[in-house]
Order: structure tokens, then sequence, then C-alpha cells
């Protein structure tokens, strides 16, 4: 259950805290006064794509935070690293203005993903848009499954679909007429040979490129390692660092007895002279090393001219190329035996076709078995919503797809309904009007809603169409969900905004030149005066403020009658 929401510069909303309870709680206001902007924030932090365009103007971040208490998900909350007796959760997130979101859930941090799949099982959003969703028959089979828990026979049956289109998929690169074959087969024994031909080595090109610059610049290198080697080594006319380091070495050395501090100086020296002569051996193999050629240069800018053009064809790295190379082999050989594969890629076909087969009519059977079940229950919650006559069917057809089968099964379903007594079943998109479309949709998502094992509903003005006496039977169904389920509804409806056990009036005002939006709690005198301004608009009248009270009275009454009991009072004003 929802218990308290905190939202902190979203839109037009600097601040508030809600506190909802169980049952029926309801949102009414003005249009645009931010009921939807509540909802908004609500999605966002369970995890649903939002945009930094909901943060308020001037601010740098907007911040919303959800705690939840009661049944909560404990399988979802082990494998996540949380204690599965957690009694209750509080979810927050922070939308920067660079675009970044920080997601906690009990000061833990999460991704929005993670944030998203632990939402979508504390809380349901149903708005406006559900009912565009009802008008689709490509939702209409999701519905179906959603209802039958087929998800374990669409798991089994799109893995063997699987199979069977990647099977299909090989079979046809294989197949194809004797003269493209013969191509393909001169286009791949050509390449082959040319790269053959080059004797690649991988990093080759490396090598080759770093050994290319030392060449050209081998004098000044030679030079330098000259110069470097005859101040160490020294000429005939002239001692080098060697010699006189020794020198030095020797004279100390010669006198070394007569103090300790001289014999660790000519320690010091030996190794001075051993480093030098060191030093210089390995300028002298270097030298030998860099006695370069013009012919060796020549050679090394072929080779990489070779590699160069084939990297143009075959790919940018020597690596690229080699894997071209294996793979064109495997290609070569696969087509020449392409034959003998087609056989058996048809054998192994075949043998994913029957278990595609097999476990796509046990989908079938299980959804034409839930869909029997679906029509009972939803054309039982028609009748309490007041469209006794109304008859509701799913129609099934074959697929459209290669035999039979796409990647959802053998089935096309969609909604049948036949509005008035003695008219044929048509698609629902055809024949629902608006009011309608909205008590069907509310049929069908509190159908759903029952075996999901979610504690809130939330509808975001899903009552569009609808009025007098199907609005009463609209706001008696969501009292009876709410007997079982917390439901949040933001309505313009005064008959369900009466039914309701807790209600907030959201109201939007100006203070120092900017917009701000209040979110409170009405008493039972607040909800008199709210539901006159729905009854009559601005203009609240005694008669209007007397009908407000019967819709109290009424509603109270239908609640006791069915068990719900005495409204939730109090004036507890949400801050703003």
């Amino acid at each position: 259950m929802l218990s308290l929401l905190h939202i902190e510069n979203i839109a037009i909303i600097q601040s508030a805290d809600i506190r909802f309870d169980p049952g029926f709680n309801v949102l009414t206001g003005e249009t645009g006064a931010g009921k939807s902007i509540v909802i908004d924030a609500i999605s966002a932090v369970l995890g649903e794509r939002t945009s930094r365009e909901l943060i308020r103007t001037g601010a740098k971040s907007a911040l919303v935070s959800a705690q939840f208490t009661g049944s909560l998900p404990a399988e979802w909350l082990a494998e996540n690293g949380f204690a599965p007796s957690e009694e209750e959760l509080l979810l927050q997130r922070e939308i920067q203005g660079d675009g970044r979101n920080v997601c906690r859930v009990n000061g833990r941090p999460l991704t929005v993903a993670q944030l998203r799949q632990l939402g979508r099982l504390l809380l349901n959003i149903h708005g406006q848009h559900d009912g565009q969703q009802l008008l689709d028959p490509a939702c209409h089979l999701g519905y179906l499954d959603s209802f039958g828990k087929t998800g374990p026979l669409l798991a089994g049956y799109q893995e063997a679909y699987q199979s069977v289109s990647r099977l299909r998929r090989q079979i046809a690169g294989l197949e194809m007429d004797e003269a493209e074959r013969s191509r393909r087969v001169d286009t791949l024994e050509y390449q082959i040979r040319e790269l053959e031909r080059a004797d690649l080595k991988e990093g080759e090109d490396e090598e080759l490129t770093q050994r290319k610059e030392l060449l050209r610049s081998a004098g000044k290198l030679m030079d330098a390692l000259q110069q470097a080697r005859f101040a160490l080594s020294g000429g005939e006319e002239q001692e080098g660092a060697c010699d006189l380091i020794g020198q030095a070495e020797g004279a100390v050395r010669g006198v070394a007895r007569l103090s300790e501090r001289l014999g660790e100086l000519g320690e010091q020296l030996t190794a001075l002279r051993c480093a030098a002569d060191d030093a210089a051996e390995t300028l002298r193999d270097l030298e030998e090393e860099m006695d370069f050629s013009p012919q060796e240069l020549d050679r090394l800018e072929s080779r990489l001219d070779v590699i160069y053009r084939l990297k143009k064809k075959y790919g940018p790295t020597v690596a690229d190329m080699l894997d071209y190379l294996e793979n064109s082999r495997a290609e070569l050989e696969q087509i020449r035996d392409a034959d003998d594969t087609i056989q058996q890629l048809q054998k192994e076909l075949d043998s994913a076709l029957v278990r595609a087969g097999e476990r796509g009519k046990a989908l079938s059977e299980a959804r034409k078995e839930a869909s029997q079940a679906l029509q009972a229950r939803v054309q039982e919650e028609l009748r309490q919503l007041d469209m006794p006559k109304v008859r509701f069917q799913t129609e099934f057809a074959l697929s459209p797809g290669q035999d039979g089968m796409d990647e959802t099964g053998m089935d096309q379903v969609q909604f049948l309904m036949s509005a008035n007594l003695g008219e044929a079943l048509r698609p629902i998109q055809k024949v629902a009007s608006g009011g309608e479309l909205a008590r069907i949709m509310l049929a069908l998502k509190n159908v759903l809603a029952q075996d999901d094992g979610i504690d809130t509903l939330v509808f975001d003005e899903v009552d569009t169409g609808v009025s007098g006496r199907a609005a009463q039977k609209v706001a008696e169904k969501m009292a009876d969900v709410a007997r079982g389920k917390q439901v949040l509804c933001v309505t313009h409806l005064p008959q369900i905004a009466a039914m309701a056990d807790t209600h907030f009036s959201v109201e939007k005002g100006e203070r120092d030149g900017r917009t701000y939006t209040r979110v409170e709690r009405l008493d039972r005198q607040g909800r008199e005066d709210e539901l006159a301004r729905l009854l009559g608009g601005s203009q609240i009248t005694d008669t209007l403020r007397q009908s407000a009270r019967e819709l109290l009275n009424q509603a109270e009454e239908y609640r006791n009658k069915s068990g719900r009991g005495g409204l939730s009072a109090g004036n507890d004003r949400e801050e703003n």
C-alpha cells in the first residue's frame, strides 16, 4: 500500500506530502491544477520513463519519495539483497538537471531498471491511454495471456519457434541457384588465394610500421649512438669515460686501506666503471643492429602497401583480415557441401516444427480455456457496471505467419462485443462508445487486477465519457475494488468523488509571481464544497450543497451496506 508520497520541484508542485489511506482515495480539482502531475510523480518514483523537463522552472533537481507498507514483494527483495521480511519500503528518485537519475530503496542505490521492476510489483497505473490499447486488437492477446497466466507456456513455445526461425534462415542462406552458387564460389576462391598469398601474420602491420619509422630516422640514430659510444670508449687519440673512470678507480684503490671512506669510494667507482662498460657494450650492439640498408626500407614500404590494399577490401586490421579468411574458407566449404547441409538442416527444421507445433497447440488450448473464464468474469463486471445486455467475447483466428505460427503463438485474438440486444457481435473498436469503452476497460482491469498480487491501483481519469447512472455504477465498482485493494483515482465525476474514503483537493494558486499547487485533504464540509463545485461549477448554491450532501449520504449508505464502514475525516492540509 502507498502510504506517503513526497514531491519536490515537480512541474508546478514546489513541495507536497500526501498521506494516502487504505481503501478508496480520490483527487479532484480544476483542469490544469496539477492532478496529473501527482500521477506523473508516482510514475517517476516507480522507475517509469520521465524527463528533466518535469523539473520545476528554476530548480536544479526534482525529488519524489514513496513509502509502501503492508504486503511487499519478498521474492524480489531477496533476489536484490534486501531482507524479505522488510515491513516498509522507501523508494526515492532524484531527477537532475543534466538528465542523470539517482534512485534509492531504503537508502540503497539502485538502477532505474531495478526501480521499475520493483515499482511494477507494488502499484499499477491505469490511464486514459489504456482505452486506446483496448481499441487495438494487437493488445488483446496480451490481455488474455495476462489473465490466463500463460507466460511459462508462451516462453516454451517461443524457444521452439526461435529454433524454427534460425534453421529457416540457415537454409535460406544456402539455397541459391547454380549460377549464383558458381559466382559465389569464384569470388570466395579468389579472395582466399589473395589472402593466402599475402601470408599475413597477426600484428605484422604494427611491427612493420614501427620498423619503418626507425629506418627513416636511421642517420640521426647512428650519429647519436656513435657520439655516445665515443664519449664512453674514446678513440685512438682520446680516452673515453670508461678509461678515465678506471684510472680514478685504480688511484683510489691504491690508498683504500688508509681510510674506510676511501674504501667505500673505491667500491662506488668500481660500480660506476662496470655500468659504463655495460653501457658502452650496449651501444656497440645497437650500432650493429641498426646497420640499415636502403633496400630494407624499400621492402618494408612495399609490404605495408600490400597490407594497406588488402585492408581496404577485407578489414581495418590484420586480425580482421585473418578472420575474414577463416570465414571465407568456412563459407566455401559450406557451399560445396550445401546440398548435404540443407538436407540435414531440413531434418532439424521438421523436428523443430513438430516441437513448436505441439507447444503452440498447448498454448492455444490454454488461451481458449482462459478466454471462457475471461468472458464470464468480464460479463459479470459489465453487469455490475449497468451494462447487463452487453455481450463480450474473445474471437480466435489462425496466425497469419508461416505454418500458422509467429513469435506470439498460433493465435490471432480480438475482443468482440454487442452493445445492444439483438445486435451481432462485432470488433470492440467498431462499436464501443466512449462511455462503454471506459466501463469495459474498468471491467477488464478489475478482472486482471484481482489475481496479480499488487495491492495498489491508480486510475487516472479513466472515467472519461461516463455520466449519469453509468457514473454511479462506476463509482460503486471502484468502491467494491477498494475493499480488497488500495485505490487512487483522479476524477472529475462527483459520483466517484463522493464514494471515496479519503478525498484530496488539488488547487492551483499564485504567490510572488510564481504558480504553486496545493494538495489538501478534505473534511466533511470541504468535501461538500468540492462536490458542489463538481456538480455546478464555480457558483456554489445551497441547492448544489444539498445535492452534494445527498451524494455523500448515498455513498456512505452504499459502503455501509457493502461492509465498507464510514468515511475517513480530518482536515489535514498537505504541504504545498
